[in-house]
């Protein structure tokens, strides 16, 4: 507001309209924050391809380290999107595979990298025009 702007702004009466899920909790903010993981996203992907072990997954993962690769994959285990089967051998293998609904999550989410590799000149191109008008 500005120091001229005295006005005041009348307040909303009737119900508060509802969010996206409705008046309930339908648990979208959960999945958000999963999905905003920067590293949650490339290990569905990856998982959509087959089952891996935990250093195929680290390789296929440019940039991800071990450390970040654990947690990732414990908390999408957490989800029940994931599924960890570990063998007893000498070191011991780990397998991770996407369960039932973890493929359907990771449908999803493989169409979303699918458009963002197809808009992406168009959207560094959209970002250069934005960035000249703003200079």
């Amino acid at each position: 507001m500005s120091v001229t702007n005295t006005a005041v702004t009348p307040q909303v009466s009737g119900p508060v309209p509802a969010g996206p899920c409705g008046d309930d909790d339908c648990g979208i903010r959960d999945v958000l924050d999963r999905l905003g993981d920067r590293w949650t996203v490339l290990v569905l992907v990856e998982l959509s391809k087959g089952t891996r072990r935990f250093r195929e997954l680290e390789r296929a993962i440019p940039g991800i380290s071990q450390r970040m690769l654990t947690v990732t994959t414990k908390r999408l285990c957490r989800d029940g999107l994931v599924e960890r089967t570990v063998y007893p051998t000498i070191p011991p293998q780990t397998e991770y595979r996407l369960t039932p609904m973890g493929e359907s999550l990771a449908t999803m989410v493989s169409a979303l990298a699918d458009w963002s590799r197809d808009h992406k000149d168009a959207i560094t191109a959209a970002r250069g025009r934005w960035d000249e008008r703003q200079m």
